[in-house]
């Protein structure tokens, strides 16, 4: 004369629900503390199909082609290119953009180095290396011209691409390849 009572529970009891809801606390907020970082780790990836990117500032800031055309021919930009390389791009006569950036890396030490237009040259400061207005080596001990990288204007910006076709200076394959 026994009588049995079934074992069956209910399907989620008042302290299952407070844990499962205390799970979701932990983790929404866990997560949400973890993104920033996350994404801050991460490098951004603004790659084009063929390994182009586009030209930034100092601070990672897109730059409209407008803002740079609008300087005088022959003026020299320096934006952030490939790798973060600081690259030199330049106004031609015809207020276009030049074809091809020149690297900033010395290729001697890889210094970075300003252009001077009163001597029409790049001029790296710390072993005196000095490069004419295309990036050919004019005093060493700088042994290999500037390396290029291709310049399009797509839009209202302009992508920056490796340079991969011969170079135009030595008419022979580009020696950062």
């Amino acid at each position: 004369m026994s009588e049995r009572f079934p074992l069956e529970s209910p399907s989620m009891s008042r302290r299952q629900l407070l844990n499962f809801l205390t799970g979701a606390v932990v983790v929404t907020t866990a997560s949400s503390l973890l993104y920033p970082a996350a994404k801050f780790f991460i490098a951004p990836t603004e790659l084009g199909e063929d390994g182009s990117i586009l030209a930034k500032d100092i601070n990672g800031n897109l730059i409209p082609a407008s803002q740079i055309l609008a300087e005088p021919p022959e003026t020299r930009a320096l934006v952030a290119g490939l790798a973060g390389e600081p690259t030199y791009l330049t106004i031609k006569e015809d207020s276009t953009l030049h074809s091809w950036g020149i690297v900033d890396n010395c290729t001697h030490l890889g210094c970075t180095f300003p252009w001077n237009p009163n001597d029409n040259e790049f001029q790296c400061p710390c072993h005196g290396s000095r490069y004419d207005a295309e990036g050919r080596v004019v005093r060493g001990p700088a042994p290999l011209p500037l390396k290029l990288a291709s310049v399009k204007v797509e839009g209202e910006y302009i992508r920056l691409s490796p340079w991969t076709e011969i170079d135009p200076r030595t008419g022979q394959k580009p020696w950062w390849i």
